[in-house]
């Protein structure tokens, strides 16, 4: 039985911004030693951390700018057929900055191909425009990434 999202009682989650629509939260939890669940409202999880067989926080912020746009450009382009290549590649350069460290240089890159029928041959003059319209307009992630977002952290027990 998978767990609902625990919103902790504390001043980032207070009734104003909990009634906000836009409101979005995944809740992370310890499960061991580097070893974190994250949970959403519905009860939906990925397991990640530090180790064997699991994704880094690094790789996660990578595959979310990924797995955005791939939402994006697969949504228009698969309406009607299926595409015999479907792979997106981001990657980024970590910097060192004073003792902070950072990523820098993120490219994606889609791999999209269709076959040669006059479906797949329309879903495939479609890849280029959606890879721009998700890049300026529609992948959350990779526009606030681009863009100076507030962070706030808060300890809520102290």
């Amino acid at each position: 039985m998978s767990e609902k999202l625990h919103i902790a009682h504390g001043p980032a989650n207070n009734p104003e911004r909990l009634a906000n629509e836009d409101y979005r939260a995944v809740s992370v939890e310890r499960i061991g030693p580097t070893h974190y669940r994250a949970t959403n409202k519905d009860g939906a999880t990925l397991d990640f951390g530090l180790g064997e067989g699991m994704l880094n926080p690094v790789e996660l912020l990578l595959a979310a700018i990924a797995g955005c746009s791939a939402v994006d450009v697969d949504m228009v382009t698969t309406r009607k057929i299926e595409p015999e290549i479907f792979k997106v590649l981001s990657s980024g350069i970590k910097q060192h900055e004073d003792g902070a460290v950072r990523l820098d240089d993120i490219e994606v890159d889609f791999d999209v191909a269709f076959d040669s029928s006059e479906e797949g041959l329309k879903a495939a003059s479609k890849v280029d425009r959606m890879i721009a319209r998700s890049a300026e307009k529609d992948c959350t992630v990779s526009r606030t990434v681009e863009h100076a977002t507030n962070v706030t952290f808060r300890n809520i027990n102290g």
